[in-house]
């Protein structure tokens, strides 16, 4: 068993990396290789299905006095489904910045969106909601912090979590299976609805369609770098703690052996083309930030070094160096911390 996998493993040369395919004009090697990336997601491209989204205005005065006001929005990512969120809104005249606020898998499945924004509208899910917050963001709901600074804030719900769920591990492997016999990817489909998602913030009236960034922690970094590599509504992108070479992630015991929540990240036979973080650089030269903990043990210090260096390669080669922002923290594991929190709205700041 382990011969060919290593034989496998040792012929991935990723031969559409920007440097190493043949396509040398930038744009015209982004666009092959966001096709590639388009290919293997095996959704439908084009859904064109409406958004027709439905709002519900959330409890003013009171308690919720504050800088912004809270609605709940329930539209069609897909011709599927129609999904639930929550949307943030700052008092003032917009149009404002925006942000696209992409939740983690984690190992809590009650809840999705309310890991990020304060569930006003639950209070069966605010416990829950406020443990996650204490555990990996230091007690701060992402989602309200960016919206009392100035930001629309939109976080919605992945399928399997919060109103879409809750999907336990082995339901999640089912799940991922079927996508595989349909002929399609649970990985495509979250791709497809978080770049349709992005669309539909851009397209709000209260938003400035030309200063919308995604963010995202763990899972949620993942999705926010994916996305801003398939979308061109995205601006800039936040990720912490999701960044690595492919090849330094295939080691016993890491989590993308072990099935389960890994086939929300798992587009089939993409490797053959690009690397994690060559997929992440066909949003350059956008401004990105890359942060990750030092003693994370989900991601090995020698990927996120390669991944870094490949990043690093690609902005320079755009003459963007000083767009990109990596980040290793020594002395942080898994988590998005009010320190890390307020560099990255410092930078959502300065680029936004």
């Amino acid at each position: 068993m382990r011969e060919p996998l290593g034989s496998l493993k040792g012929e991935l040369d990723f031969p559409l990396a920007w440097g190493t395919s043949p396509i040398r004009d930038f744009q015209a090697w982004r666009r092959a290789a966001r096709s590639t990336v388009e290919e293997h997601l095996l959704v439908d491209r084009q859904d064109g299905t409406p958004y027709a989204p439905e709002f519900v205005p959330g409890p003013q005065g009171g308690a919720y006095t504050g800088a912004y006001t809270r609605e709940l929005v329930t539209l069609s990512l897909t011709r599927h489904e129609r999904v639930r969120g929550a949307l943030l809104t700052p008092h003032g005249t917009g149009p404002f910045p925006a942000v696209l606020l992409l939740h983690d898998h984690g190992s809590r499945f009650d809840i999705g969106k309310e890991k990020l924004v304060r569930p006003w509208y639950d209070d069966t899910r605010l416990a829950s909601a406020q443990a996650w917050a204490d555990q990996h963001f230091s007690g701060r709901f992402v989602g309200d912090e960016l919206a009392r600074r100035g930001y629309v804030v939109l976080c919605l719900d992945a399928l399997g979590w919060g109103d879409r769920g809750p999907l336990t591990y082995d339901r999640q492997q089912a799940l991922a299976s079927n996508f595989y016999n349909l002929g399609s990817s649970l990985a495509g489909l979250m791709a497809r609805e978080d770049a349709r998602a992005a669309g539909f913030l851009a397209g709000l009236d209260r938003v400035d369609a030309r200063r919308v960034a995604a963010v995202g922690f763990s899972m949620g970094a993942y999705r926010a770098w994916q996305t801003a590599a398939l979308s061109d509504h995205i601006a800039a992108a936040a990720s912490v703690g999701w960044m690595t070479g492919l090849k330094e992630m295939m080691v016993p015991g890491n989590n993308t052996l072990r099935g389960q929540s890994s086939y929300y990240m798992l587009h089939p036979g993409l490797p053959r083309f690009l690397d994690i973080p060559d997929v992440a650089s066909i949003a350059a030269p956008r401004p990105m930030l890359f942060f990750n903990g030092g003693l994370d043990p989900l991601f090995p210090a020698d990927g996120v070094r390669v991944a870094y260096d490949k990043l690093r390669a690609v902005w320079r080669s755009c003459r963007a160096e000083e767009r990109l922002w990596l980040k290793a923290w020594p002395d942080l594991g898994h988590a998005f911390t009010h320190r890390m929190q307020d560099e990255v709205f410092a930078w959502l700041d300065a680029v936004l």
